[in-house]
């Protein structure tokens, strides 16, 4: 045991963590068959059956079930010593790992990303375009921006400027059924929502829109599609007022509405915090965001 190769528990731990072969494999970048292999291999190393195939699904072993409870605590220990090492990085370059929701990695970031590459060409970004929340403490990322506030202690969240959100609909969509004049008109209207839209809708009948949950036409999780969707003209929609900028062919909906608002911040861990590169990507977001979201008027 005591030549164990790590490689060969991280490959155990992250298919114990996603549950399958293939999802493990995509976490850490390897072809499924390599990951077999090493989970193959781990197996012959300690003499013991750590999966067993049931249908479709990978059960642990009891003996899987021990090992794991380890193995976590030694990934837990790895990813502290990774983290107080970047932390102590002095080099103004390497990777910063950018995670966010798709419509913003889409729409917002590559401007952002210019002028940090003129800034620092050291640097390269990594984006994650993802609408969950990804664990920077388990060094999915470096930096989130996110619209929640995060609970660990472990993170360093500074609050930007709130994003405002409004409705939007392809001008020549709205050249051919009419623009609407008042929040009532909304109603003969197809709207783009989301598979769970019941704030949105609190937040539209409020301001007057008689929207119901079975009224949405188009529904999709991912803000870049409906985005997308508006775009070409299926219906009407909200949208980041900051993501729409520059956007032709695209119009506001009610432009005298008063703002569905929504918290933005943004986050790192506390170690890498200390890192200059991160340092530096984090403060150029922090201004790059807080200049784009200042109230117009």
């Amino acid at each position: 045991m005591a030549d164990f190769d790590w490689n060969h528990m991280r490959a155990f731990l992250a298919t114990v963590e996603r549950g399958s072969l293939s999802a493990a494999a995509r976490r850490l970048r390897l072809t499924q068959p390599t990951l077999s292999r090493q989970i193959a291999a781990l197996e012959d190393e300690l003499g013991i059956l750590l999966f067993e195939r049931v249908g479709k699904r990978l059960e642990l072993t009891e003996a899987g079930e021990r090992l794991a409870g380890h193995v976590r605590e030694m990934g837990a220990a790895a990813d502290r010593v990774g983290l107080a090492a970047s932390g102590q990085s002095s080099e103004v370059e390497g990777v910063v790992r950018i995670t966010t929701i798709d419509v913003f990695a889409a729409c917002v970031l590559p401007s952002i990303m210019q002028r940090l590459a003129a800034v620092a060409p050291g640097i390269v970004l990594e984006v994650i375009a993802s609408n969950a929340i990804d664990d920077l403490m388990r060094r999915e990322a470096d930096i989130a921006i996110r619209h929640i506030q995060p609970s660990q202690p472990e993170l360093i969240a500074r609050r930007c400027p709130d994003s405002q959100i409004g409705l939007y609909a392809a001008t020549r969509f709205l050249d051919a059924v009419g623009r609407p004049v008042t929040p009532e008109d909304c109603a003969r209207l197809p709207f783009i929502g989301f598979p769970e839209s019941e704030l949105l809708i609190k937040e539209l009948n409020a301001r007057g829109i008689p929207l119901r949950d079975d009224a949405l036409r188009w529904r999709c999780a991912s803000s870049l599609i409906n985005w997308q969707l508006i775009r070409d003209g299926f219906g009407y929609g909200i949208m980041f007022r900051e993501a729409v900028k520059d956007t032709a062919g695209v119009e506001a909906i009610l432009p005298d509405m008063a703002p569905i608002t929504a918290p933005m911040w943004l986050v790192a861990h506390r170690e890498l915090y200390t890192s200059r590169r991160i340092r530096l990507v984090f403060d150029a977001l922090y201004d790059e965001l807080s200049r784009r979201n200042l109230p117009s008027g």
